[in-house]
């Protein structure tokens, strides 16, 4: 029989108690096995692989029991277990998250939790940029320091860093970014990431929501009104480049000279980390004041995208509004691919759009266009200007029954007859 019994500190349950006493083998980080009341004979084995040390080991014959840190259904073991073809029986802890955001004395139903482990450090530190409260669990390599020096100085971020929650090193530091870069750390687990303005919270029914400060609308796509009276694209274009953009919790989007910053404050209230940049000082003082009126975070950078590229977070989705025309905006677009993102969409003219075409596919782009035109429901109104998008998405297959984008028109979206 396999058995996972979770550690914090405190007293073990007494089924936990009665699993490790009927053992023959234990397994688990040194620091975690010590002080386990374990049978006379039983064979204990230290390891940071767990998982891996039940490799020949036939646990139908033998009770056998994983002892790990914490909660190990929460990004813990028993997920990687059950992949195996396991069914142990566990016996949880409280979780470190849970544990630090005791220490640091705040509710954590509306925290956002990632973790930074496996490759994922970019995509955790993306959460930290748009959210207020994260907890982030870390790993050698994608700990405290490593968050600090992408967060520094550009997003103000406190910390608070946990070590050896419930064993004999704890340690719990509250640190800004920039001494979190410097400071020697002993096996961080976990690290608080907080806007101590909105660090509190607001109470809700959904946990992990992670909710911005300020009005929050309903819906996507919100109306023109919702942005003032900047150049921004309408709703309906609005609509179709973020259905493109796909932006999402972890990811990185850039929004290019969109004029409002509707695109960009959109992709925001979707949770992705958002930087808008424009040439224009107004179009920049019209971005903040809207993303001040819908709450949310959006970095601002002011310059020529052409320029700033490279200063700018690694992009995985970015939108080129139409205030590139012609030939800067094919340099512009070429900036951006060039930094890797995932996906790409531009607003442009209709000469243009095969040009930006060609440069998507020459980047390794799928790519596509449209021209989309809203029509009013009466006769009497006059529909608006087609808007030609492009877009492209990198290694997604070209599918086999279109043909050739250079042997056909760029598709419209026909008006309904009257």
């Amino acid at each position: 029989m396999l058995t996972v019994v979770g550690r914090d500190g405190s007293p073990l349950c007494e089924a936990a108690r009665l699993a490790l006493e009927s053992a023959s083998l234990v397994v688990g980080e040194p620091r975690l096995l010590k002080d386990l009341p374990l049978a006379a004979g039983a064979r204990k084995v230290t390891t940071e692989d767990v998982v891996g040390a039940l490799r020949g080991v036939d646990v139908a014959e033998q009770d056998v029991v994983l002892v790990v840190d914490g909660d190990p259904g929460y990004f813990g073991i028993v997920r990687e277990l059950l992949d195996q073809g396991h069914a142990p029986e566990t016996f949880p802890a409280t979780p470190l998250v849970a544990r630090a955001f005791a220490q640091a004395g705040l509710p954590w139903e509306d925290a956002l939790v990632v973790s930074a482990k496996d490759g994922h450090l970019r995509r955790a530190v993306n959460a930290c940029r748009a959210h207020p409260k994260v907890a982030v669990l870390t790993e050698p390599g994608a700990g405290p320091a490593e968050l600090a020096r992408a967060l520094f100085p550009v997003t103000p971020r406190s910390f608070v860093v946990c070590e050896d929650l419930g064993g004999p090193g704890e340690r719990v530091v509250y640190v800004r970014p920039a001494e979190a870069t410097t400071r020697p750390w002993n096996d961080p687990q976990v690290v608080l990431v907080l806007d101590n303005r909105h660090a509190l919270g607001r109470s809700g029914w959904l946990s992990g929501a992670a909710p911005m400060a300020g009005p929050m609308a309903a819906g996507w796509a919100l109306p023109a009104e919702a942005f003032g009276e900047g150049p921004g694209p309408p709703p309906e274009v609005r609509a179709f480049v973020l259905a493109k953009l796909g932006p999402r919790i972890g990811d990185m989007v850039w929004d290019v000279e969109s004029g409002d910053g509707s695109v960009g404050i959109e992709c925001a209230r979707f949770g992705a980390a958002v930087v808008a940049v424009d040439r224009d000082y107004a179009a920049c003082e019209r971005v903040r004041e809207n993303v001040r009126l819908h709450g949310v975070k959006v970095a601002m950078a002011s310059g020529d995208i052409r320029f700033t590229a490279g200063h700018l977070p690694q992009p995985d989705a970015v939108f080129v509004g139409p205030g590139f025309p012609g030939r800067s905006g094919q340099e512009a677009l070429r900036a951006c691919t060039a930094l890797g993102p995932s996906r790409v969409v531009a607003v442009t003219a209709a000469d243009d759009a095969q040009a930006i075409l060609d440069i998507l596919d020459e980047q390794g782009f799928t790519g596509d266009a449209v021209r989309l035109q809203g029509v009013p429901p009466t006769p009497r109104d006059e529909p608006g200007e087609p808007v030609t998008v492009v877009w492209g998405e990198r290694g997604a297959p070209a599918p086999a029954w279109r043909p050739s984008r250079k042997n056909r028109p760029i598709e419209t979206i026909p008006a309904p007859p009257e």
